[in-house]
């Protein structure tokens, strides 16, 4: 469940209309939407987000929203393509999407805003909603011990239900306040990410460089780093390009699950932290989760092109992908 999720149900919220709420819940190909992916359909025609990219999917679904904003009950569509139709969607050739849509009701948006709770509280938490069988529409909260480590539909009793993740809210640990970091923690934020910016010097760390940053740590980073939360959800940036910095900053971010730790600096100048960290005692296999030079190879020059290519893979890494080009997958 993506963040945008919350955005919109802000939104339908706001606009005092009742909506129906469409969501993409299993596509049998390739589609640029992934399941997860929903569309709003208000009272009055207006819509919000698309569970395709437009076409002939996302008019039968505003039909069926339309249908059970007028008291149909909540139903889930599954929708046969032919060629034509699935180009239109992206998918390379006929195939299958199922969609559920439901009413935006009070029960609804207890179940979650209640996962946003958890979730904004650093947990992993989940939503299971009936989309056939009996009790259709049901919503439960789940937390703690899920059942599932990603989206999917289960079948239970003689229903089906689909699970949709709510992962805790991203975050991005910048240590140094340089050029570098002022675009990455722009284009971070922009990506949803929680963005806090740590560097001993209160001229570099402030918020007329840094005005979207979510916290500002203005000490010795060394000390500061030992009190800071880094958990499976906290990616590492190093742009200090200070090795009095940059190693303990390493040894203890090491210590932590984060899934990326990227180093700005040259290769050259990257093998000399890690050999000094490896006279330090650091294992190898750790050594080895320092990406450095950090961002993918874009060629970029600039501050703003470096900071894009961190960005980028730091996505790629929290995505499970190795970053290639698109056109580049079998």
């Amino acid at each position: 469940m993506s963040r945008e999720t919350f955005d919109l149900l802000d939104e339908v919220q706001r606009s005092a209309r009742r909506a129906a709420m469409a969501t993409l819940v299993r596509a049998r190909g390739t589609t640029p939407r992934k399941d997860g992916t929903k569309m709003f359909v208000a009272d009055d025609g207006g819509v919000f987000g698309s569970v395709t990219i437009g076409g002939c999917v996302d008019a039968r679904v505003m039909e069926a929203a339309s249908d059970v904003l007028a008291g149909s009950p909540p139903r889930l569509l599954s929708l046969q393509l032919g060629d034509e139709e699935a180009w239109e969607i992206g998918l390379t050739c006929g195939g299958a999407v199922d969609v559920f849509v439901e009413p935006v009701g009070p029960e609804l948006l207890d179940v979650y805003h209640r996962a946003q709770s958890v979730s904004e509280a650093g947990r992993l938490a989940a939503i299971e909603t009936t989309i056939a069988g009996d009790r259709v529409g049901a919503h439960s909260l789940l937390d703690g011990d899920l059942p599932v480590l990603s989206n999917a539909i289960r079948e239970r009793d003689g229903s089906t239900t689909y699970i949709e993740l709510l992962r805790p809210p991203q975050s991005l640990m910048l240590f140094g306040a340089g050029a570098i970091a002022i675009p990455l923690a722009k284009f971070a934020k922009t990506l949803g990410f929680q963005i806090t910016v740590i560097d001993g010097r209160p001229r570099f760390a402030n918020r007329e460089r840094f005005p979207n940053a979510d916290v500002l740590r203005i000490g010795i980073v060394s000390e500061i780093v030992a009190q800071l939360e880094i958990g499976v959800s906290t990616a590492v940036v190093l742009t200090a390009h200070d090795y009095k910095i940059d190693a303990p900053v390493l040894e203890r971010v090491l210590k932590t699950q984060t899934p990326y730790i990227g180093l700005l600096g040259s290769r050259k100048r990257g093998a000399a932290i890690l050999h000094l960290l490896r006279e330090r005692g650091v294992p190898e296999s750790d050594l080895a989760r320092v990406r450095v030079p950090a961002g993918l190879d874009i060629g970029g020059e600039t501050a703003a092109e470096i900071a894009l290519s961190i960005a980028a893979e730091i996505v790629a890494v929290l995505h499970g992908r190795p970053g290639l080009p698109l056109n580049a997958k079998g």
